[in-house]
């Protein structure tokens, strides 16, 4: 049974035999009792702490029989209720309800963060790519075991991970996630179906935001695209090609797996968007010192807004400028990357002056 349901009914087991007491002793004890003097009685003798007996059972025989019968009973109650209150502390349930308070502040606090619907084979790995990179993200899911589970199998790592209970279908889940202020939603339930109604569900309450659905089935892909999923990814074909590549190139898929496994520096591919107000408008590849100054090596540049295969220039040229919208993927450390997406994103702060003279 669950510790707080044990709680819940040691407690009102312990409210009950207090209240059979009072009125015990206040019906026996004759008219000359106070309600007052019950409960005093009650509790001196649930607690049995010793005190002297302010309601006289000497010369009252059925008053004396119930006053045994308290005694037996609400020892055995208040033994268990001690037992159940050790195990509530012992168990971390207080931190626990401590942890939910300040999580529910942290959530209300997020912006631009990931929503992941579903922390089974699939979201998990989507789960710890995000702790890897310092992204900001929460989970949605439907049973609480999942995620102690989950915690528990990484060794504590996940500790304080940000989730919310419930269905991802409901519009109250994912107003609690914080749908509106979200950046993108990876939709990776175990059934298409509930993927899908996810997808058409994120796409009617949030038109911009970015949704990544996964589909076992591939004939669901063109049903997510069409309800409003920017992209339908099947671990199916994922995998395919992942054999694929093990056995055309091992070298290459030994790299990229080392590169996501090692710990101690963690190199990704990723993006960096050149917004219209960047200072790196207008710059060629040679100014930015994409080596020289954040250890990244440029892998392509995507300068079209379509996802066609033409909008990208591989290995761009140092003469290349960059323009409003333009997308520069590189690799290296997730830290030089954030960094130089923040100078992207950001003009530098001039130089302060130099003393008047």
């Amino acid at each position: 049974m669950n510790i707080r349901r044990r709680l819940l009914y040691a407690i009102l087991a312990l409210s009950s035999m207090t209240a059979i007491a009072v009125i015990g002793y206040h019906v026996l004890g004759g008219p000359e009792v106070t309600f007052l003097n019950s409960l005093y009685m009650a509790v001196i003798t649930l607690a049995g702490v010793g005190y002297g007996e302010i309601i006289d059972s000497s010369h009252n025989p059925a008053l004396r029989i119930f006053n045994m019968f308290v005694v037996s009973v609400g020892v055995m109650i208040t033994v268990y209720v001690f037992s159940v209150v050790t195990a509530f502390l012992v168990g971390g349930e207080i931190h626990n309800l401590f942890w939910r308070r300040t999580m529910q502040k942290r959530i209300q606090a997020l912006k631009d963060h990931f929503i992941v619907c579903g922390l089974g084979d699939t979201g998990r790995y989507a789960v710890e790519e995000f702790h890897k990179t310092n992204t900001p993200f929460l989970v949605i899911e439907g049973q609480e075991d999942n995620i102690k589970r989950f915690r528990d199998h990484e060794s504590g790592r996940y500790k304080e991970i940000l989730y919310v209970i419930g269905d991802a279908t409901e519009e109250s889940v994912l107003d609690a996630a914080g749908l509106d202020r979200a950046k993108c939603v990876i939709a990776a339930v175990a059934s298409d179906k509930d993927n899908l109604v996810t997808t058409v569900m994120v796409r009617q309450k949030n038109p911009k935001v970015r949704i990544v659905a996964r589909c076992a089935d591939m004939k669901f892909a063109d049903r997510m695209l069409r309800a409003g999923a920017n992209t339908a990814v099947s671990p199916n074909a994922i995998g395919g090609m992942r054999l694929a590549s093990e056995a055309l190139r091992p070298h290459v898929t030994n790299f990229l797996d080392l590169m996501l496994r090692e710990r101690s520096q963690t190199l990704r591919i990723d993006e960096i968007v050149v917004p219209a107000s960047s200072p790196w408008v207008g710059k060629c590849m040679e100014e930015l010192k994409f080596r020289a100054r954040y250890h990244l090596l440029p892998l392509a540049v995507k300068t079209g807004t379509s996802e066609h295969a033409r909008d990208f220039q591989v290995n761009p040229p140092d003469n290349l400028a960059l323009q409003p919208g333009t997308v520069v993927i590189v690799m290296g450390d997730v830290e030089e990357i954030r960094r130089a997406r923040h100078e992207a994103h950001h003009a530098p702060h001039p130089p302060a002056a130099g003393p008047a003279g």
